[in-house]
């Protein structure tokens, strides 16, 4: 059973830097990992690392990536306890239906204040964001989208230390991790 979780940044997105989910579950059990799953086909790998994986999970995995597929893929390695605690610790309105919601989970060694220094003012009535640990909880009302401000936060450098995943998908990541 996969114990832990790693999301992949960047690729699959708008057709740039194809990864095939069949080809990126090889490369990890290529590399030793076991109980290989992927979810979806945005980078959202379910594994169990080797035993010899250590801290420096994140760091291994990303050389393992670029050896792999010849480019550079960040990745956020979670725990099932901390994607657990990520989930628990959303504000309660999180996921709403009224609400358009998501996770942004920071690579190490970013932390949230960080992040929480640079964020832009964001448009009041239609952005809410709240603290976490090792993420940060972002929402936007559906009815106003397309008004948001976070936009600003995605082009600045401290973003390509940052991997998002709606809370459906956050939610689902988690299910799959508990499940049997």
């Amino acid at each position: 059973m996969p114990t832990t979780v790693a999301l992949l940044r960047g690729i699959n997105v708008g057709g740039r830097r194809p990864v095939a989910m069949t080809d990126l579950a090889a490369c990890f059990r290529d590399a030793g990992h076991e109980d290989v799953r992927t979810h979806l086909a945005s980078g959202n790998v379910l594994f169990t690392p080797r035993p010899d994986a250590g801290p420096a999970l994140e760091d291994v995995l990303e050389s393992m990536l670029a050896r792999r597929f010849g480019i550079e893929i960040p990745v956020v390695v979670r725990t099932r306890d901390e994607l657990a605690a990520t989930v628990a610790a959303a504000p309660v309105d999180h996921g709403a239906p009224t609400l358009r919601s998501d996770v942004f989970f920071l690579k190490h060694p970013l932390t949230v204040d960080e992040v929480w220094a640079q964020l832009p003012e964001l448009r009041e009535g239609v952005d809410t964001v709240s603290p976490g640990v090792g993420a940060i909880y972002f929402s936007r009302v559906v009815a106003r989208a397309s008004r948001t401000r976070i936009t600003v936060l995605m082009g600045m450098p401290v973003f390509r230390r940052v991997t998002v995943r709606s809370w459906r998908t956050t939610t689902r990541l988690l299910e799959l991790l508990d499940e049997a």
